[in-house]
């Protein structure tokens, strides 16, 4: 009876891997995958810039408005698609910040002067360990953060104007929202 369970395993491990991957297939948005840090605080970082490697950024700079994280590297042929459409963003008063995940700095930094910075700034991520903190798959991923540095949304993938307009741009300005609320209602406990 043993042996014959034993037959069976490999097809019982086949037809698991096959579920999962339909369901990963037909799922309703297949540019969000699950976080462990939605919901939870930016992880804490200290680090360089990619344009000036003497200036020490950290989690604290990158609170007190909704934003966009987006990661990067030179070396990724997707981010080079969606780049220009990031530019277009930071021109139209989108916060985004960088995350320039396991790239060569000087490759970085000719990209940024070459192709426009969209970023206000962008974090060096050489080692990758801000990314494995972040729970980064690859590049591009792109994070939503409220005002307060709480991870709201994961986009894994290409960022352009369907994904902007259908999945980022409407949760951007419902937090958008709750922040100027906050705002007022620390600015009238301020004048009481």
């Amino acid at each position: 009876m043993k042996r014959r369970l034993q037959l069976f395993l490999p097809l019982a491990i086949f037809l698991g891997l096959c579920l999962m991957f339909y369901v990963a297939l037909f799922r309703e948005n297949p540019g969000e995958l699950p976080s462990a840090l939605l919901d939870q605080p930016l992880p804490a970082f200290e680090r360089s810039t990619v344009k000036n490697p003497d200036r020490t950024v950290t989690r604290e700079h990158l609170l007190g408005e909704v934003a966009l994280i987006n990661v990067w590297a030179s070396w990724c042929p997707a981010c080079r698609v969606e780049h220009p459409y990031l530019v277009d963003l930071a021109n139209k008063g989108v916060p985004i910040y960088g995350v320039n995940y396991k790239d060569d700095q000087p490759e970085a930094r000719k990209w940024l002067k070459t192709l426009h910075d969209p970023y206000r700034f962008s974090i060096n991520d050489e080692s990758g360990s801000l990314g494995i903190d972040l729970g980064v798959y690859g590049a591009p991923e792109t994070y939503l953060i409220d005002h307060q540095g709480v991870i709201r949304y994961k986009h894994v993938g290409i960022v352009d104007a369907n994904v902007w307009k259908n999945d980022l741009e409407p949760r951007f300005s419902h937090l958008q929202k709750i922040a100027r609320k906050a705002q007022a209602n620390n600015h009238e406990g301020e004048v009481k």
